[in-house]
């Protein structure tokens, strides 16, 4: 079955990075459009970053700079490498699948980003 499974939130402080993970599989994971979201308490989930199948990408305005996303097919896995954090970039980050033209649209669990000041 279609997995998504990430990994790579902690706890950090203000000027600190992290990297994510996500490890895909149970699709083709190279035809699929693959990006982060972020959830903050109380607040709608929001897209982070994205980078389709021929490697184009695109960022939330509030990551541009900060926040680098890419993609290794060879081992079905989205990466997040994010710097300069922010309290305010404090929140759930979700790793989403979706095949463009298709139903297609996968979510994983979610890993856990706090930064404190």
């Amino acid at each position: 079955q279609v997995q998504l499974v990430e990994s790579g939130g902690g706890l950090v402080q203000s000027g600190g990075s992290l990297r994510l993970s996500c490890a895909a599989s149970g699709f083709i994971f190279s035809i699929y459009t693959m990006g982060w979201y972020r959830q903050a308490p109380g607040k709608q989930r929001e897209l982070v970053a994205i980078i389709t199948r021929g490697g184009r990408i695109n960022y939330a305005d509030f990551v541009k700079g900060r926040f680098t996303i890419s993609r290794d097919n060879a081992k079905n896995t989205v990466y997040l490498q994010m710097n300069s954090l922010k309290p305010e970039d404090t929140a759930v980050y979700y790793c989403n699948a979706k095949r463009a033209g298709w139903s297609d649209n996968y979510w994983g669990q979610g890993t856990k980003v706090t930064v404190s000041s």
